[in-house]
């Protein structure tokens, strides 16, 4: 039978229409035939073929051009579907009024056509000719049950995983049928929180109630959970992954409509449960005032616009619309993917914004400037910066070069180039640090507070003292962890899943804020057209979340359990392996309690202390001379005198330092 089906999938498309209208004609005679069956009954009926031949040749005549105008003969059997059927009804149902016309206008008193065989003919054809197609459609998806695990007998193993289906709504539907084409898993029953559908049969499939899902394991054997809920608000979402996780099911989610639409990813692409649903944060609505302020019809330039935030960045930016958008980048790697892909959509979308690749570093001030002032840039969004805390604490020199000086560079040169707004991309690492990194990006916020209180100041390491006047407005944007940044943990947990774990977590009690790239980046960009000048924008980031818990979550959700002292036959365990160098085991976004709403609901200001531009650059010289001597002990030292709060944990891990320390 395999064989047979291979056969016929491999001849030429010409041949399987011949095949096909072969068929039909003998559907439409069989159908005729039985009309007169139905009508007149064997014993009394005459041989109809002979005394009716011209009514055989009509409806032949007459339907075949009718089905191959409907599209009959175009339809591929294996995707089968209403849309044909309907078609066939439409066809059938036309050919057969024809036919009745015919038989109106030229039957006789010797060759009398009773009207009821045309009726007859009709249903006989829709069955015949549909009825085929459909069990056609079965036989090359080589699945005669698909749609009957509730009829008895019926059950077999085809060794396809069994998948339940949550929603059963028309996303759910979907995906089943894509399933059922794609052979690649067994949807085997609906859950749904309807509780009108509870209990009833759709697509073939039971439907059961949320809190019948034990039973729906253990009667169809049930091993992954898919959500086809993609309308549902993120917090709703929380609520069903919450509750799914006490079963031993792994649970993956099938992509929302906007990515179906936008052709990001196809119908049957089934993920992992996105992490931000676990979170239950909704995005609140962008306000497209803010959006566009700083950026439609301008020139905007990205520093690290091939990082996870500055991509992200670069991504909304074209949204909005600017007349250019440089992205400034020293990773060649980064920056040509980046570049590639907002390529493809400036060509798909038909834009008219010019993309300028520069390959380049934050550190080279006159680099950055001449950018700036040849393409007369309007708005600077500096999210280039060492942000991986381990890293940058063994590697203080460059922490201190790329964070304070790339930043002191760039505020700089767009200070020169006229540039109207500068928008900096902080952490919630900043606040009361205990590592360099934090310390750094905290020193580089106080930099633009120094520079915006400054009509006209003379820049650091001016030899020449000449005052410069000041039409920057500066601002900041803080804001803790985003999901699926380079470095985050979320993917590392994945990764450990997939090898079989343990999962690795530093502290029972560590606790982090998270929130997504994309929602980051639009309040960043909205955060950015907001205020006069020096502003603190702190980005609400919810509640924080314990990474312990959240890593217990993902093994549940997976269709694992966590292996602990109470339960030594689990699949995955978790092991702590202590803070590393300069890890918190927890965050905050706010230096003091001066905080102010702002017209956005998820953006406040922060009024925090600062110094002046004048003491601060003292401050930098004695900093980058510490740093050019790698004496790392005064580089703290001149840290902890500068930025407030900064109370570093343990001994300086740098690694110049410590071998230095080996070999006086």
């Amino acid at each position: 039978m395999d064989k047979f089906k291979a056969f016929l999938q491999g001849l030429p498309r010409r041949q399987k229409r011949l095949i096909q209208v072969a068929v039909d004609v003998v559907l439409i005679w069989c159908a005729l035939w039985l009309a007169f069956v139905v009508r007149l009954g064997i014993d009394e009926m005459s041989n109809p073929l002979v005394q009716h031949l011209w009514l055989f040749v009509s409806a032949t005549l007459v339907a075949i051009p009718l089905y191959a105008r409907f599209g009959l003969y175009r339809a591929v059997m294996r995707y089968f579907g209403n849309d044909a059927l309907i078609a066939i009804i439409k066809a059938v149902s036309l050919s057969s009024l024809i036919l009745g016309v015919i038989v109106y206008w030229y039957s006789n008193h010797k060759n009398v056509v009773p009207r009821s065989i045309i009726f007859n003919y009709w249903w006989l054809s829709v069955i015949m000719v549909g009825g085929l197609r459909l069990a056609m459609r079965q036989f090359f998806l080589g699945d005669w049950f698909a749609a009957a695990q509730h009829v008895p007998f019926t059950r077999r193993d085809d060794g396809l995983p069994r998948v339940a289906i949550y929603g059963a709504g028309a996303a759910g539907n979907q995906l089943v049928a894509a399933l059922r084409i794609g052979r690649v898993m067994r949807p085997v029953a609906f859950i749904d929180d309807d509780c009108s559908i509870s209990n009833r049969v759709i697509s073939g499939l039971q439907v059961y109630k949320p809190k019948h899902i034990q039973k729906m394991i253990d009667v169809t054997g049930a091993q992954e959970i898919l959500l086809a809920v993609p309308s549902s608000s993120r917090g709703r979402r929380r609520e069903i992954l919450g509750f799914l996780e006490g079963y031993p099911l792994h649970i993956r989610s099938v992509p929302g409509f906007m990515d179906l639409a936008s052709g990001r990813v196809k119908v049957d692409d089934i993920q992992e449960v996105d992490i931000a649903d676990l979170l239950g944060r909704d995005p609140v609505p962008a306000q497209s005032e803010l959006l566009e302020r700083c950026i439609k019809g301008k020139a905007v330039l990205v520093t690290g616009a091939g990082g996870s935030i500055g991509s992200e960045l670069c991504r909304q930016i074209l949204e909005m619309r600017p007349t250019c958008l440089v992205l400034f980048e020293h990773s060649e790697f980064n920056l040509y993917s980046i570049l590639s892909e907002l390529e493809q959509r400036v060509i798909r979308e038909a834009l008219s914004v010019r993309l300028l690749p520069i390959l380049g570093s934050v550190r080279d001030q006159s680099k950055i400037f001449d950018v700036l002032k040849t393409w007369r840039v309007d708005t600077v969004y500096h999210a280039a910066a060492y942000k991986h805390v381990p890293m940058v604490e063994h590697n203080i020199a460059e922490g201190v070069l790329n964070n304070v000086v790339g930043t002191l560079n760039t505020a700089q040169a767009a200070l020169q180039a006229g540039v109207s707004n500068f928008v900096l991309i902080s952490t919630d690492k900043a606040v009361r640090p205990t590592n360099v990194m934090g310390s750094t990006k905290r020193l580089a916020e106080m930099i633009l507070q120094a520079l915006s209180r400054e009509l006209a100041p003379v820049f650091f390491g001016d030899s020449a003292n000449i005052s410069r006047v000041n039409k920057t407005r500066f601002v900041m944007v803080r804001f803790g962890n985003v999901l699926g940044s380079s470095g985050s943990v979320i993917p590392l947990f994945h990764k450990q899943i997939k090898s079989g774990g343990p999962l690795t977590v530093t502290h029972p009690k560590i606790t982090r804020y998270f929130m997504t790239i994309p929602e980051a980046a639009q309040l960043v960009v909205q955060a950015g057209s907001m205020g006069r000048g020096g502003d603190v924008f702190v980005l609400d980031m919810g509640e924080p979340v314990k990474i312990a818990e959240l890593a217990e979550k993902m093994i549940h959700l997976s269709g694992l359990s966590v292996r602990s002292e109470n339960n030594f036959h689990g699949d995955i365990a978790i092991e702590f392996t202590g803070l590393r160098p300069g890890e918190k085991l927890y965050e905050e976004l706010l230096i003091g309690d001066n905080v102010v709403a702002t017209q956005h609901p998820m953006i406040m200001s922060a009024n925090e202390d600062h110094l002046s531009w004048d003491v601060l650059k003292g401050k930098l010289t004695e900093l980058l001379a510490a740093v050019d001597q790698d004496d790392y002990t005064r580089v703290r030292q001149l840290l902890r005198d500068t930025v407030s709060g900064y109370s570093p944990d343990g001994e300086i891990v740098d690694w110049i330092y410590q071998q230095r320390r080996l070999d006086p």
